[in-house]
């Protein structure tokens, strides 16, 4: 079971830095924003939650978020398309591609399970790669809440110790181990590959070796 933005793609760190950059958004601005809105001491209800459950579209969210950002002048920041620019710079990892297409040929169920932030997800690749898809704002339900995991288990028809939950946040990774599924938690392609091998033993033999130097 695979998380997408950060795992299934490129850092999610790394496109939000660009934006920052790009568009010189103050960090502290946003740092502080993401803070009182993701953090596990943050109330229920965020506009973030309310983004992942799909009770907030992606243009109020951003007129929210705008409201909360200063640029690095100290003037405002225009509201529109604040979401598809922060997102502009994520890209499907091909690596991470691989070692689910890896499972697949190993005759390993695979699941997708992904807390939206209004993204566009490449679904004629991720529904003719994986058995289930389970996209938080199409269920109103969002990680770590533990009953989107039971709705993507129920999905699958598999026990959570069967499992394994790969997610490059803490939290969630967290959510799932309470469950009793396995966990790794993703910090790029090889080391998640790596540990995978351990839980999934027949990946072993699909991890390349490196090359003999003539």
């Amino acid at each position: 079971m695979f998380d997408y933005g950060g795992v299934l793609t490129t850092p999610v760190r790394d496109s939000i830095a660009a934006w920052l950059e790009r568009d010189a958004i103050d960090p502290a601005s946003f740092s502080r924003t993401i803070k009182a809105w993701l953090s596990r001491s943050a109330p229920d209800g965020t506009p973030i939650h309310r983004l992942e459950t799909g009770e907030l579209s992606p243009a109020k969210f951003d007129a929210s978020f705008a409201a909360e950002l200063v640029g690095r002048d100290g003037r405002a920041v225009a509201p529109g398309g604040l979401l598809k620019s922060l997102f502009a710079q994520m890209r499907p990892d091909p690596f991470m591609f691989d070692l689910v297409q890896d499972l697949k040929r190993a005759g390993v169920r695979v699941a997708l399970l992904s807390n939206s932030w209004g993204n566009t997800y490449p679904r004629e690749r991720i529904d003719a790669v994986f058995d289930v898809v389970v996209i938080s704002a199409e269920v109103g339900m969002r990680k770590p809440n533990p009953d989107i995991f039971a709705r993507t288990l129920d999905l699958l028809d598999v026990r959570p110790e069967r499992v394994v939950f790969v997610d490059d946040a803490k939290s969630n990774t967290e959510a799932a181990a309470q469950l009793g599924m396995h966990t790794v938690l993703h910090t790029d392609a090889d080391d998640t590959r790596t540990k995978l091998a351990r839980l999934v033993p027949v990946l072993e033999t699909r991890i390349p070796q490196p090359k003999e130097k003539p």
